[in-house]
């Protein structure tokens, strides 16, 4: 499938929509500056140092991912709710650059901040001390059911920290699934522990400062890298757009089933 190169303006036309709209995902071109990447990219850093000296191991109820480097110090490779706990992911997050893309999830969506698992960072490396090297099958709408609910809209929105060619693995999702039923989203493949490629799947290859959505109803996986060490590392920034009832989360909340299963096969 050849993948278009959009690029994101004001308000998406209306050839940007009906490829959302018929496969369920987009890419856009050079959202952010190299200075902008420089910025969040040591802003996690500071966060990482922070969390790993306080020896944290949740936030706001959702399991932090710890790696180890090879120098044997550990390290933060999955972080929720990134923008709450740093001002500066904070200020880039809530830019007015991404408006049209809360539009697009509804009149009234807003950035998952406290909500769901925030704004989440992924730090995916192959190599002996990472613990957060791939993701199974999965869609982010059906976590909705454990709040009781049925799933509602979303759109998950990743900004690229990294160039992510096919040889560091990353994205893979099979175009049109968002359009599925309830019971194709909850039963056509196992939950994470589904890593087996799909004939039908597209690799979602993306170059730094890039900008890509999905639908949430959307299946997806994040593949395994084909090279190892340094040269396989990939950082993405998720945000997540969400039109629903509000369900702030604190320090007090407990951790959701989904977690805890991903922890199992993670």
């Amino acid at each position: 499938m050849d993948i278009p190169d959009f690029t994101l303006g004001n308000s998406l036309t209306e050839r940007q929509l009906e490829f959302f709209n018929t496969h369920g995902f987009i890419r856009f071109r050079q959202v952010a500056t190299e200075a902008e990447c420089d910025g969040l990219s040591q802003a996690l850093e500071d966060l990482s140092n922070r969390f790993t000296a306080e020896q944290r191991q949740t936030v706001l109820g959702i399991p932090l991912q710890y790696g180890e480097r090879p120098d044997g110090s550990a390290y933060v490779q999955r972080f929720a709710y990134a923008s709450h706990y740093s001002s500066d992911i904070a200020r880039f997050v809530n830019d007015s650059r991404f408006e049209p893309v809360r539009a697009l999830c509804g009149s009234d969506a807003r950035l998952a901040e406290v909500e769901k698992d925030g704004v989440v960072v992924n730090d995916f490396i192959r190599d002996e001390g990472s613990r957060w090297q791939r993701l199974g099958w999965h869609t982010d709408g059906l976590r909705d059911l454990f709040y009781l609910t049925m799933p509602e809209p979303m759109l998950n929105v990743g900004l690229y920290l990294d160039d992510c060619p096919t040889q560091k693995g990353g994205v893979r999702l099979i175009p049109g699934t968002h359009t599925q039923g309830f019971f194709k989203m909850a039963f056509s493949k196992l939950y994470f522990m589904d890593h087996r490629p799909d004939a039908r799947e597209v690799a979602l290859e993306a170059r730094r400062g890039d900008l890509t959505i999905h639908d949430g109803r959307l299946w997806h996986r994040t593949a395994l890298a084909e090279v190892s060490g340094p040269t396989s590392r990939r950082r993405t920034m998720y945000m997540a757009f969400v039109d629903g009832p509000q369900r702030h989360r604190s320090e007090e909340s407990t951790m959701p089933f989904y977690h805890r299963l991903r922890k199992l096969v993670s």
